[in-house]
Parts: structure tokens; C-alpha cells; sequence
């Protein structure tokens, strides 16, 4: 990693986005630059803000399930079940375990398409488009089934508060094990292509560094924490549906490589390694999976009755593929929630950028920006202006805000 720019250069600053051909979402940064070394770098958020927290609480929480499915077109079912998990806490509910078990195989199904279409695009940023087209074409395979287990490929509608809107059944399972079998038999093959390949290696190795203590400082999660060697994973240290009845470890780097780095590289490492984590924690579901049905409460009325009775606050959480993702709901025996927040795991990786990008060469400024597998729909929120002039808050400010909220909802 550079250091400095050349001797007698001028700083200047570059400015890119929020359209960009390497941004697949809109984000405005702007790089102070010495010759072709970043010095520092600032970003903003907030041009796909659509107001989904307004929208949800002038409905009610069965309504509310569709709109968490469209908060990220990539990991829906990632905020259905943790906004499900939450309204389940306050009402009590305990959920059928084989619909547990229905909840786990899709989502580790959508680990698998998110990680593979990172993939791609992290190799398309490279140049290495042959690459980018072979993982984008096996990723129809996990896309396939999901279709095939949902109905829809996007914005897959499967969960419902108490359970599952559908059941899995056994004439489902040979092309289920096939799609695990598919992956099996691919794995060796894109480990070799994606971590042997000698230009991935320049361009990834030593690049956008984020250390195990600056990744602790800033709060990352996912893929992103672990490359760092933070070992943190919402699956195994707050087992949810099926997973307490798992074998799972985190997937570190340095049980793969001898090492961490917490570089471009490691975050390559950890999704590759985690695709066929999901391949086998979807055969354990299928190889035990429980009798019984898949909703707490099969009649929409009712269940949607108990919804407008109940009182009190929880938060549900769940590790997306890019981290955890965290729903706060409160309710207070009305229609529709006091109170919704969302916090997409990107929102919590994004302030890494900074970290990563400084010292670096400008043309490496892709691949370090799409590693954290940036998500900025179910990110962004809305800035605040006073006065024509945009406020930027200090961290202090937010946290005095957050404590005040807190006080002011609990009444």
C-alpha cells in the first residue's frame, strides 16, 4: 500500500457519483488526491431513500411483512424474518420448528445467490469479466430453487408473522440435493479461479486493509468483521430458527489461509468458504427436518387479531449476508406500530470505507468499495438541512438524540 504521493504534487480532489459505471447503487464520494494516492475520502448516502419506516407504521405488522421483503432486492428475506422475529417476541408466539426449518433453508439459499453475485461483480471491478460471467451464470442455480421453493426469484414473500407462507415438501428434496450437490461439485473450482488466479492476487492482496481493531472500533459486521478477524456471527452467538441444532463455526481466514489480513483478499476468502458453509447447513435442514405445521396460526383474521392486541418492544436480528440485520419494533395494542426502525448491515460497514481506501491508488478504488458488498437501499436515511445548509451530526450529538428517543418512547 502507497503512502504518499510524489514529491511537489498538488492535492486535488475527485469527485465520483452518485452515477457511476463502477457503483451498482448511488453513493457520492469525494477523494482528496496526492498524484494517484488517496488521502482521504468522504461519502454520502441517501439518494434511494423511499420512506419504508413511514410507510410501515400507518399499516399493520401482517401488512408490514410485504414491505420488508422490497427494503433490498438481494437479502428480502433477511429483513421479513428479522422484523418477523421481533413482532414474534412481543406477541409470544413460538414458532413451528419445522417452519424454523423452512426459514433457515431459504436464507442460507439466498446467503449462497448474494455471495455469488458479489463474486461477480468484485471481478467484474477487476476487469476479469470471463470470471464475472461464470459466477453470475452458476448463481442461476440458487436463484432457480428459490423460485422453485417460493415461487419467486425476488422478493420471495415466504415468511409470515408466526411461520411460513409455504411448506417444503418431501417431492421437493431430490431437486433441493441436487442444487446442494451442483455447489459441492463447483466448489474446488471457483476457489481455484477466484484465489489462485495471479492478477485477483496483485490487485487484492495487501489492498484495503481494515485491521481486527479498527474493525472492533467501527462496529462492522459480516463477511467484513470476520475477514478482519473479528469472530462474530449472529448464527452461533444468538441461535435463532434452526440454527442452534447446526454445526456452525464462523468462517475466519485464518483457518483457511494460516492468516488475517482483513484485506480485499480475506473478504474474498470468507464468501467463498461461506457458499459451501449454506450448502451444508441446507442438508442438515433437509436431513432433519421436523413434522408439524408451519404457522402458529393458519387463519389470517386471527392471526392478525392477536397482531392488534399486542403490546411491548423487542428487536430481531438475523445474519444477512452481509451481516446482521437488526429490526427495533414497538407496539402499544394498536393497528399499526408505535415505532419501526431498521438497520441494514451495510449501515453499519460503510464507515469502513474511509479506513480502506487511505494510502491506496486511485484504480483500486472499485474492487476496495464493492468488498464490503455495499447495500445502499436498505441503508440510506434521510440527511438533515436547516436553513438551505446540511447538517453534519457528531457522533456525541447522535448518541445525546438516541438516548432522548429512547426516554421519549418509553414514555
Amino acid at each position: 500500500m502507497n503512502t504518499g504521493g510524489k514529491p511537489g504534487t498538488v492535492p486535488y480532489t475527485v469527485p465520483i457519483g452518485p452515477v457511476h459505471p463502477a457503483l451498482k447503487e448511488p453513493v457520492m464520494f469525494t477523494f482528496k488526491m496526492n498524484g494517484e494516492v488517496v488521502e482521504s475520502v468522504d461519502f454520502a448516502p441517501g439518494q434511494t431513500h423511499r420512506g419504508i419506516e413511514w410507510m410501515g407504521m400507518r399499516r399493520n405488522p401482517v401488512q408490514i411483512v410485504h414491505l420488508t421483503d422490497r427494503i433490498c432486492g438481494i437479502c428480502g428475506v433477511s429483513h421479513s424474518l428479522a422484523f418477523a422475529r421481533a413482532v414474534e417476541q412481543i406477541m409470544g408466539i413460538d414458532v413451528p420448528a419445522r417452519a424454523d426449518y423452512v426459514r433457515t433453508i431459504v436464507a442460507e439459499l439466498e446467503r449462497i445467490q448474494s455471495h455469488l453475485l458479489w463474486a461477480g461483480v468484485a471481478v467484474h471491478e477487476l476487469g476479469f469479466d470471463s470470471l464475472f460471467y461464470l459466477a453470475w451464470r452458476v448463481r442461476e442455480e440458487s436463484m432457480d430453487v428459490i423460485e422453485y421453493i417460493t415461487g419467486n426469484r425476488v422478493n420471495y414473500g415466504i415468511v409470515q408473522i408466526g411461520g411460513v407462507r409455504r411448506d417444503i415438501t418431501e417431492e421437493q428434496y431430490p431437486r433441493i440435493k441436487r442444487c446442494l450437490t451442483y455447489y459441492r461439485d463447483l466448489q474446488d473450482k471457483l476457489f481455484h479461479l477466484f484465489m489462485n488466479d495471479a492478477s485477483i492476487r496483485m490487485r487484492c492482496r495487501d489492498h484495503g486493509v481494515l485491521s481486527r481493531e479498527e474493525a472492533i472500533k467501527l462496529c462492522v459486521v459480516g463477511p467484513t468483521a470476520r475477514a478482519s478477524g473479528v469472530k462474530m456471527d449472529v448464527r452461533v452467538d444468538y441461535p435463532y430458527s434452526a440454527y442452534g441444532d447446526m454445526e456452525i463455526e464462523p468462517v475466519m481466514p485464518d483457518a483457511i489461509l494460516g492468516e488475517t489480513r482483513g484485506d480485499v483478499y480475506d473478504r474474498i476468502v470468507v464468501r467463498l468458504v461461506e457458499i459451501g458453509q449454506s450448502v451444508e447447513i441446507i442438508q442438515q435442514c433437509l436431513d432433519h427436518m421436523p413434522d408439524g405445521p408451519v404457522m402458529w396460526e393458519s387463519k389470517y383474521p386471527k392471526l392478525l387479531s392477536a397482531c392488534k392486541k399486542a403490546a411491548g418492544e423487542a428487536v430481531g436480528r438475523h445474519e444477512a449476508p452481509r451481516g446482521e440485520v437488526l429490526h427495533y419494533v414497538r407496539m402499544d395494542g394498536q393497528e399499526a406500530p408505535a415505532t419501526w426502525k431498521v438497520k441494514g448491515s451495510s449501515y453499519s460497514n460503510l464507515i469502513s470505507w474511509p479506513v480502506m481506501l487511505k494510502g491506496e491508488q486511485i484504480a483500486d478504488i472499485p474492487i476496495i468499495v464493492a468488498s464490503i458488498d455495499p447495500c445502499l437501499s436498505c441503508t440510506d436515511r434521510v440527511a438533515v438541512i436547516r436553513g438551505g445548509r446540511r447538517e453534519v451530526m457528531t457522533k456525541e450529538e447522535l448518541t445525546r438524540l438516541s438516548i432522548e428517543k429512547t426516554r421519549r418512547l418509553k414514555g
